[in-house]
Protein backbone atom coordinates (compact mmCIF):
# COMPACT_ATOMS: atom_id res chain seq x y z
CA UNK A 1 0.00 0.00 0.00
CA UNK A 2 1.08 3.69 -0.48
CA UNK A 3 1.15 3.88 3.22
CA UNK A 4 3.72 0.98 3.49
CA UNK A 5 5.80 2.26 1.51
CA UNK A 6 5.96 5.70 3.26
CA UNK A 7 6.97 3.61 6.44
CA UNK A 8 9.49 1.70 4.42
CA UNK A 9 11.40 4.96 2.30
CA UNK A 10 11.24 6.77 6.37
CA UNK A 11 12.96 3.59 7.42
CA UNK A 12 15.51 3.43 4.49
CA UNK A 13 15.93 7.37 5.20
CA UNK A 14 16.62 6.78 8.72
CA UNK A 15 20.08 4.41 8.07
CA UNK A 16 21.67 7.48 6.07
CA UNK A 17 22.46 8.70 9.14
CA UNK A 18 20.86 12.48 8.54
CA UNK A 19 21.85 15.76 11.07
CA UNK A 20 19.73 18.95 12.21
CA UNK A 21 16.93 20.07 10.49
CA UNK A 22 16.79 16.84 8.43
CA UNK A 23 17.05 14.47 11.04
CA UNK A 24 14.14 16.55 13.18
CA UNK A 25 11.82 15.94 10.28
CA UNK A 26 12.47 12.24 9.70
CA UNK A 27 11.17 11.70 12.79
CA UNK A 28 8.29 13.14 12.55
CA UNK A 29 7.63 11.27 9.70
CA UNK A 30 8.30 8.58 11.29
CA UNK A 31 6.35 9.13 14.22
CA UNK A 32 3.08 10.38 12.33
CA UNK A 33 3.41 7.55 9.62
CA UNK A 34 3.41 4.90 12.19
CA UNK A 35 0.47 6.97 13.92
CA UNK A 36 -1.52 6.96 10.61
CA UNK A 37 -0.71 3.04 10.27
CA UNK A 38 -2.10 2.39 13.97
CA UNK A 39 -5.12 5.28 13.12
CA UNK A 40 -5.86 2.42 9.68
CA UNK A 41 -5.67 -0.70 11.57
CA UNK A 42 -7.45 0.34 14.56
CA UNK A 43 -10.46 2.05 11.30
CA UNK A 44 -10.31 -1.74 10.07
CA UNK A 45 -11.00 -3.55 13.20
CA UNK A 46 -14.14 -0.88 14.57
CA UNK A 47 -15.50 -1.93 11.53
CA UNK A 48 -15.23 -5.54 11.86
CA UNK A 49 -15.97 -5.30 15.38
CA UNK A 50 -19.29 -3.07 15.01
CA UNK A 51 -20.56 -5.34 12.07
CA UNK A 52 -20.22 -8.16 13.33
CA UNK A 53 -17.47 -8.89 10.65
CA UNK A 54 -15.14 -11.35 12.57
CA UNK A 55 -14.78 -14.67 13.13
CA UNK A 56 -15.69 -15.79 16.58
CA UNK A 57 -15.25 -18.73 18.46
CA UNK A 58 -16.69 -18.77 22.01
CA UNK A 59 -15.23 -21.80 24.46
CA UNK A 60 -14.74 -22.02 28.31
CA UNK A 61 -12.01 -18.79 28.80
CA UNK A 62 -9.93 -18.02 32.04
CA UNK A 63 -10.56 -14.73 32.30
CA UNK A 64 -7.96 -14.20 35.29
CA UNK A 65 -4.93 -15.80 33.61
CA UNK A 66 -5.38 -12.94 30.49
CA UNK A 67 -5.72 -10.27 32.72
CA UNK A 68 -2.43 -11.43 34.69
CA UNK A 69 -0.78 -11.90 31.37
CA UNK A 70 -1.94 -8.79 29.90
CA UNK A 71 -1.15 -6.65 32.61
CA UNK A 72 2.59 -8.53 32.66
CA UNK A 73 2.99 -7.26 29.36
CA UNK A 74 2.13 -3.46 30.33
CA UNK A 75 4.17 -3.68 33.64
CA UNK A 76 6.85 -0.97 31.63
CA UNK A 77 4.59 1.42 30.05
CA UNK A 78 2.54 1.24 33.90
CA UNK A 79 5.79 1.95 35.51
CA UNK A 80 6.92 4.84 32.65
CA UNK A 81 3.83 6.80 33.64
CA UNK A 82 4.37 6.30 37.50
CA UNK A 83 0.84 4.36 37.78
CA UNK A 84 0.76 1.39 40.44
CA UNK A 85 -1.30 -1.36 39.29
CA UNK A 86 -3.92 -3.09 42.41
CA UNK A 87 -4.98 -6.42 40.84
CA UNK A 88 -7.46 -8.42 42.48
CA UNK A 89 -8.89 -11.72 41.48
CA UNK A 90 -10.36 -14.87 43.36
CA UNK A 91 -7.76 -17.66 44.46
CA UNK A 92 -9.51 -19.63 41.74
CA UNK A 93 -9.70 -19.20 38.20
CA UNK A 94 -13.04 -17.64 37.03
CA UNK A 95 -14.59 -19.18 33.59
CA UNK A 96 -16.41 -17.58 30.99
CA UNK A 97 -18.03 -18.01 27.46
CA UNK A 98 -15.71 -16.22 25.54
CA UNK A 99 -13.27 -16.00 22.53
CA UNK A 100 -9.73 -16.27 24.33
CA UNK A 101 -8.37 -13.88 21.52
CA UNK A 102 -10.96 -11.30 21.38
CA UNK A 103 -11.19 -11.46 25.17
CA UNK A 104 -7.56 -10.28 25.10
CA UNK A 105 -7.97 -7.22 22.30
CA UNK A 106 -10.43 -5.67 24.82
CA UNK A 107 -8.08 -6.56 28.24
CA UNK A 108 -5.30 -5.09 25.65
CA UNK A 109 -7.48 -1.81 24.84
CA UNK A 110 -8.39 -0.98 28.07
CA UNK A 111 -5.05 -1.16 29.49
CA UNK A 112 -3.68 0.98 26.53
CA UNK A 113 -6.20 3.31 27.53
CA UNK A 114 -5.19 3.53 31.01
CA UNK A 115 -1.31 3.45 30.52
CA UNK A 116 -1.84 6.86 27.64
CA UNK A 117 -4.73 8.82 29.92
CA UNK A 118 -4.02 7.96 33.61
CA UNK A 119 -2.74 10.77 36.14
CA UNK A 120 0.41 9.98 36.81
CA UNK A 121 1.42 8.97 40.47
CA UNK A 122 -2.14 7.54 40.99
CA UNK A 123 -2.98 3.65 41.13
CA UNK A 124 -4.92 1.62 38.90
CA UNK A 125 -7.08 -0.51 40.08
CA UNK A 126 -8.21 -4.11 38.39
CA UNK A 127 -10.59 -6.67 39.55
CA UNK A 128 -12.24 -9.79 38.61
CA UNK A 129 -15.07 -10.45 41.14
CA UNK A 130 -18.12 -13.09 40.61
CA UNK A 131 -21.62 -11.55 41.24
CA UNK A 132 -24.90 -13.14 40.85
CA UNK A 133 -23.79 -15.39 38.63
CA UNK A 134 -21.46 -13.23 36.30
CA UNK A 135 -18.09 -12.39 35.78
CA UNK A 136 -17.01 -8.80 36.16
CA UNK A 137 -13.77 -7.44 35.48
CA UNK A 138 -13.23 -4.05 36.27
CA UNK A 139 -10.70 -1.68 35.47
CA UNK A 140 -10.33 1.65 37.15
CA UNK A 141 -8.71 4.69 36.89
CA UNK A 142 -8.11 8.60 37.35
CA UNK A 143 -8.22 10.28 34.09
CA UNK A 144 -4.76 12.80 33.57
CA UNK A 145 -7.55 15.34 31.71
CA UNK A 146 -10.60 16.78 32.89
CA UNK A 147 -12.73 14.93 31.08
CA UNK A 148 -16.15 17.30 30.75
CA UNK A 149 -18.29 14.62 28.67
CA UNK A 150 -20.50 11.85 30.12
CA UNK A 151 -20.07 7.94 29.25
CA UNK A 152 -21.89 8.11 26.11
CA UNK A 153 -20.00 10.63 24.37
CA UNK A 154 -16.76 8.77 25.65
CA UNK A 155 -17.85 5.71 23.57
CA UNK A 156 -18.57 7.88 20.44
CA UNK A 157 -15.55 6.99 18.01
CA UNK A 158 -12.91 9.29 18.09
CA UNK A 159 -14.03 11.33 21.09
CA UNK A 160 -11.67 11.59 24.18
CA UNK A 161 -10.35 14.50 26.49
CA UNK A 162 -9.76 17.24 24.97
CA UNK A 163 -6.00 17.56 25.78
CA UNK A 164 -5.48 13.81 25.02
CA UNK A 165 -6.10 14.93 21.16
CA UNK A 166 -2.10 15.10 20.98
CA UNK A 167 -1.76 12.18 22.40
CA UNK A 168 -1.03 8.56 20.38
CA UNK A 169 -4.12 6.43 19.62
CA UNK A 170 -7.08 6.76 17.48
CA UNK A 171 -9.11 7.29 19.83
CA UNK A 172 -11.46 3.97 18.92
CA UNK A 173 -10.26 1.99 21.51
CA UNK A 174 -13.05 1.74 23.41
CA UNK A 175 -15.54 1.71 21.02
CA UNK A 176 -13.74 -1.52 19.71
CA UNK A 177 -13.79 -3.03 23.43
CA UNK A 178 -16.99 -2.51 23.64
CA UNK A 179 -17.58 -4.14 19.84
CA UNK A 180 -15.82 -6.97 20.76
CA UNK A 181 -17.22 -7.52 24.25
CA UNK A 182 -21.07 -7.72 22.62
CA UNK A 183 -19.74 -9.70 20.02
CA UNK A 184 -19.19 -12.80 22.73
CA UNK A 185 -22.24 -12.03 24.28
CA UNK A 186 -20.73 -10.11 27.20
CA UNK A 187 -21.93 -6.74 28.35
CA UNK A 188 -19.82 -3.54 28.10
CA UNK A 189 -20.25 -0.69 31.13
CA UNK A 190 -18.68 2.55 31.31
CA UNK A 191 -18.69 5.02 34.10
CA UNK A 192 -17.32 8.52 34.45
CA UNK A 193 -17.67 10.45 37.72
CA UNK A 194 -15.26 13.67 37.57
CA UNK A 195 -12.14 12.23 36.61
CA UNK A 196 -13.07 8.73 37.59
CA UNK A 197 -12.72 6.61 34.89
CA UNK A 198 -14.24 2.85 35.59
CA UNK A 199 -15.31 0.29 32.86
CA UNK A 200 -17.35 -2.79 33.97
CA UNK A 201 -17.09 -5.86 31.44
CA UNK A 202 -19.28 -8.78 32.31
CA UNK A 203 -19.43 -12.12 31.15
CA UNK A 204 -22.00 -14.89 32.26
CA UNK A 205 -20.10 -17.28 34.75
CA UNK A 206 -19.83 -21.36 33.74
CA UNK A 207 -18.90 -24.25 36.14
Amino acid sequence: TPLTSIINYVDLLGQEQLEGKAAEYLEVLDRQSKRLKKLTEDLVEASKASTGNLNVSLEPTGICEILHQALGEYTERLEAGRLEAVLDTPGEEVYVMADGRLLWRVVDNLLSNVSKYSLAGTRVYLQVEQLNGEVVMSVKNISRDRLGIDAQELMERFVRGDTARSTEGSGLGLNIARSLTELMQGRFHLIVDGDLFKVEVRFWEIG
